[in-house]
């Protein structure tokens, strides 16, 4: 199946502390994601990067939290590209740190409320992410989006999550490093957790046709969220947050292939990836791959599965 994508630069670098990041977006384009795109049959079009309004001075309870006003700032402007991209075709939000999420499923979901179908969000990631702007004892607010989307507490700057995305609609893949405060929120939560120690145990694929098995019932809109992270560090080494033990070159393009035999991805992030940190461009061209495996490259042709 073709598709028409949408590619949106959002170069966040304020969600967390390290430099770097604002390039992820500049990254992506020399590694010629557009061009791989094209070449797997798709129409591309590129809407440059998203520029956000001037931040406003912003203040909460949590003396740890910075850069809150630029976060705002961005987390509106990329809800509007977002919802503007969904309706134009397939967006791909590249990235920028993982704060970006709070816009850019922001305006996601506001698309899918619109349209009457219900958001599925799968976040490949090390992390959960799932500190509220009251909770994080770092200040880096990359750790809050998905407490954001789930619709937690605690994010008052914050404009109102326009859909929260129950528990049941969330798949988390990967995970390997969580907070105290994360795990007890996300106990009281019915969201999938597949940390690596069940996707060593029962592999990739069965946890993930389960989750997607789900989408497909519901007639869901399905947002995947890709952190670099998300990879061992060994594959993929441009990132400041780095965790040993991460996904295999070959795991990380099942779950593409997967996802693209599904066809329901509609939206997709492309985040935290630091060319400053990288070696020679090989993140920013294995992320691409990634991409390309998610959009269809295969070996050899082989029947879809069909979902009981």
């Amino acid at each position: 199946m073709q598709r028409h994508c949408v590619l949106i630069g959002a170069p966040v670098a304020t969600g967390q502390r390290h430099e770097g990041t604002g390039m992820g977006p500049a990254a992506y384009r020399v590694a010629g994601l557009g061009a791989t795109l094209q070449d797997l049959g798709h129409s591309v079009v590129d809407h440059g990067d998203v520029v956000p309004a001037p931040a406003r001075a912003l203040s909460c309870a949590n003396p740890a939290v910075h850069h809150l006003g630029e976060i705002v700032a961005w987390t509106e402007a990329l809800a509007v590209a977002a919802r503007a991209g969904m309706a134009a075709g397939l967006p791909i939000f590249m990235g920028g740190d993982h704060a970006l999420s709070l816009g850019t499923v922001s305006g996601v979901a506001a698309h899918a409320a619109a349209a009457g179908r219900p958001l599925f969000v799968l976040w490949l990631d090390a992390h959960t992410d799932f500190h509220s702007v009251e909770t994080t004892q770092s200040g880096n607010l990359h750790g809050t989006p998905m407490a954001y989307i789930a619709g937690s507490e605690g994010f008052k700057p914050f404009p109102p999550f326009p859909a929260p995305v129950p528990g049941e609609n969330i798949c988390m893949f990967g995970i390997r490093s969580v907070d105290p405060a994360e795990r007890d929120a996300l106990l009281a939560r019915s969201i999938e957790i597949n940390d690596m120690r069940v996707l060593d145990e029962r592999g990739i694929i069965a946890p993930l046709r389960s989750f997607l098995g789900r989408v497909e019932a519901a007639g869901g809109l399905l947002h995947v969220s890709l952190d670099v992270d998300f990879l061992d560090p060994a594959i993929a080494p441009a990132v400041a947050t780095t965790v040993p033990g991460g996904t295999t070159f070959r795991e990380a393009h099942l779950v593409m292939e997967l996802l693209h035999e599904s066809g329901l991805v509609t939206s997709l992030d492309l985040v935290e990836l630091n060319p400053f940190l990288d070696d020679r461009g090989r993140t920013a061209r294995l992320m691409v791959d990634l991409v390309a495996s998610l959009m269809g490259r295969k070996v050899f042709d082989r029947p879809t599965r069909i979902y009981a």
